[in-house]
């Protein structure tokens, strides 16, 4: 129970890689702030899962993160739901191809307001309540962040600049809040993919030292890991099978 007592905001946390990480979380002791904009099933059903296994440890939070009006409220009411307010995990987030001769302003808005827009905004909002309780900001890139997907010109660029806020809020706000990321490699195909792997899939797996795609659970125990040493802030790590080497 490394966590126990600890309070966690995570975006985007009923489905995917969000719910795991905050499942993991939960067990080791954390109670848990469980964002969503539309997934009200999956959300509630994860909060009920949680506060199955212990008591009063889970709330469910809706809000769209893109109307930024909308981010000081989430601040508070996180804050408040435990009384405190220890680790936010900006892990919402938009991806899709955005091909040149393509891009529109709503691709602009939405890639680049989930990816880096909101990660800054609510960081800024929830950073009163994160010094007092001396906590951590997580912020989830992408090693496209350091290695762009063709087709995805957008994507890339938004995630490049989460990449240098964490590293810009990491200097700022130390010594009392730290800030640290996590870019993983092929962890999710994405949930419009076929369910048999894609000749496209097929080559980004060629492309990984490890041969494999990696597990949520990997994602999760990264952010544990962050969250538990102290000594740690301004570092990116890299949760992809060793696919990065390749582009060195």
């Amino acid at each position: 129970m490394l966590l126990a007592g600890k309070s966690v905001l995570i975006t985007g946390a009923a489905n995917r890689i969000g719910a795991q990480i905050a499942r993991t979380l939960h067990e080791s002791g954390a109670n848990l702030i469980i964002h969503y904009r539309h997934s009200i099933k999956a959300a509630l059903s994860l909060n009920e899962e949680l506060n199955g296994l212990r008591a009063n440890s889970a709330e469910t939070m809706q809000a769209e993160l893109s109307d930024l009006s909308n981010l000081s409220t989430l601040a508070q009411n996180a804050a408040k739901t435990f009384g405190k307010l220890d680790v936010l995990i900006n892990n919402a987030s938009s991806f899709y191809p955005t091909p040149i001769g393509e891009i529109n302003q709503q691709h602009w808005q939405d890639l680049m307001s989930s990816n880096f827009q909101v990660p800054l905004f609510l960081s800024q909002a929830c950073y009163p309540y994160l010094r007092d309780s001396r906590g951590i900001i997580i912020n989830m890139l992408d090693i496209y962040a350091s290695a762009p997907l063709k087709n995805h010109s957008l994507y890339c660029c938004a995630k490049a600049a989460n990449q240098m806020l964490v590293k810009s809020l990491a200097l700022e706000l130390a010594p009392e809040v730290r800030v640290n990321g996590i870019a993983p490699g092929a962890i999710l195909w994405p949930e419009q993919s076929d369910a048999a792997e894609t000749d496209a899939q097929k080559a980004i797996l060629d492309q990984i030292p490890l041969g494999r795609s990696g597990s949520p659970e990997s994602i999760a125990q990264t952010a544990l890991f962050l969250i538990n040493n102290d000594y740690l802030t301004g570092e990116i790590i890299r949760v992809d099978g060793g696919r990065l080497i390749n582009n060195f």
